[in-house]
């Protein structure tokens, strides 16, 4: 980062603070996800903002080696209580939080002491992915859904602290735990549009307390950042009514678990390459290639997206969390579900679904393994295998075997294997990134070896 660009980004910071101290802001949140999709965060008061903005904030890379219960892996290139790295807060994702009053927020890029994007920040390797795309002419458009279950937050004396019962009671899409919710959302609706959050639709979801929201779409970089706006709005909401959000991939082990649907679409020249081709359901030629290059990278995707033992809880077939290697048109059983959206509306509309990720991925890492599969299979012009229009799950073995169906990894040791042998993903990357993602994840499976599934469930649910 050159001496100029520092001046910049402290005249932009000086800039600002009449209006963040008018809207009664104090303090600034400066996030970042970790490898295992935990959000960590320092904060800085308002006056030490302009200081931020130029020279970053300090903090350990020892982050990078994290695990889920704040445990370290002492890995290859994470892991270490020796250096230092600099939070570089996003101003142009400055936001006044709504929901925690006196507080701002912008998300971080993470540099060296020199000046250089840190190796393992994820979202400045998505960043440069994003640019790549560029390069050839391509833009993208993107959204997470965020699933969470709302839990009481105040439990009798003697009861498990980290016990799960739900604060709704109403049937699952229901009309009657949309009234229960009635004034918690109203509230969460309004904080988030006060941010500047564009909320296509909030409703009811199938599990026990379950809720979700789906928010526009926008280029990979900002769609990560809105996700993590969604949730830490939704925590701070949660917190006020009295309630709390699980957004863990299987808050119990006997339920359905928070997904974390991602939404792609390809355009070029403004047009949606997803929409108006000679292919299947649509698709032209390089939306196709996006797609199939995202179909067949989904086994080692799956150690970004689906990073936790308890992911392979929630990935279990006829659960509507595509457990097979398929796509169809609105299958909500195949891992990546084509969606044409309504006649007359499709060249906006028309997208891609990858359903087999969830609430634990980091997005940013899991947007960047996305951009990554679908760039290789562009490059490739590889083409899909026919769609799938039933339940995989519904079929024999033998049935699978002769659809040419194959099942995603059923366990997280299976998913690293799979990302280790994906010379693209790893190349993509870096060598110290994917080592560290390898070493975080195996750390996660000594950590809950012999673990039941109650056990595991019990252990994550409040760390996402």
């Amino acid at each position: 980062m050159e001496l100029h660009e520092r001046d910049e980004r402290r005249a932009a910071a000086e800039a600002v603070l009449g209006e963040l101290a008018e809207a009664g802001v104090v303090g600034v949140v400066l996030p970042w996800v970790d490898t295992s999709g935990i959000t960590r965060v320092k904060s800085v008061p308002l006056a030490r903002l302009p200081g931020a903005a130029q020279w970053g904030v300090g903090m350990s890379p020892v982050f990078d080696g994290f695990l889920v219960d704040d445990s370290i892996v002492a890995g290859s290139y994470a892991g270490s209580a020796i250096g230092d790295l600099r939070l570089h807060p996003d101003l142009s994702r400055l936001t006044v939080l709504a929901g925690q009053p006196g507080w701002a927020w912008a998300p971080v890029d993470r540099y060296t002491q020199d000046g250089e994007p840190h190796v393992q920040c994820s979202r400045s390797l998505l960043r440069r992915l994003v640019g790549g795309y560029a390069d050839e002419g391509l833009t993208l458009k993107a959204a997470v859904e965020v699933e969470w279950a709302l839990g009481v937050g105040s439990l009798p004396e003697g009861a498990d602290p980290d016990a799960f019962v739900p604060a709704l009671a109403g049937p699952a899409y229901g009309m009657t735990r949309h009234v229960e919710v009635s004034d918690y959302a109203r509230d969460l609706l309004q904080a988030l549009a006060d941010q500047g959050v564009a909320v296509d639709q909030f409703h009811p979801e199938y599990a026990a307390g379950q809720l979700e929201v789906s928010v526009a779409a926008q280029d990979p970089v900002a769609a990560a950042d809105t996700a993590l706006l969604v949730r830490h709005t939704i925590t701070a909401v949660s917190m006020e009514h009295g309630l709390r959000a699980s957004f863990s991939p299987k808050v119990t082990a006997d339920g359905v678990g928070n997904g974390g649907h991602v939404h792609l679409s390809v355009w070029r020249d403004g047009q949606n390459l997803m929409s108006g081709g000679p292919g299947t359901f649509g698709l032209t030629a390089e939306g196709e290639a996006f797609t199939a290059g995202l179909l067949e990278h989904l086994p080692g995707l799956l150690a970004i997206g689906a990073p936790s033992v308890a992911s392979y809880l929630r990935l279990v077939p006829s659960h509507w969390a595509g457990a097979f290697a398929v796509w169809g048109l609105e299958n909500r059983e195949a891992a990546v579900r084509f969606v044409t959206g309504p006649s007359g509306h499709r060249q906006a509309a028309a997208n891609v679904e990858v359903k087999c990720v969830d609430g634990a991925a980091n997005p940013y890492l899991l947007m960047a393994g996305l951009l990554a599969a679908g760039r290789a299979g562009m490059r490739a012009g590889a083409t899909l295998p026919d769609p799938v229009g039933i339940d995989p799950g519904s079929l024999s073995e033998e049935g699978r075997r002769e659809a040419g169906i194959t099942a995603l990894p059923a366990s997280l040791e299976e998913a690293v294997r799979a990302f280790e042998s994906d010379t693209e993903l790893t190349g993509v990357f870096g060598t110290e990134l994917a080592t560290t993602i390898v070493e975080v994840r195996r750390g996660e499976i000594a950590l809950f070896a012999g673990t039941s599934p109650e056990g595991v469930t019990r252990a994550v649910r409040w760390r996402y």
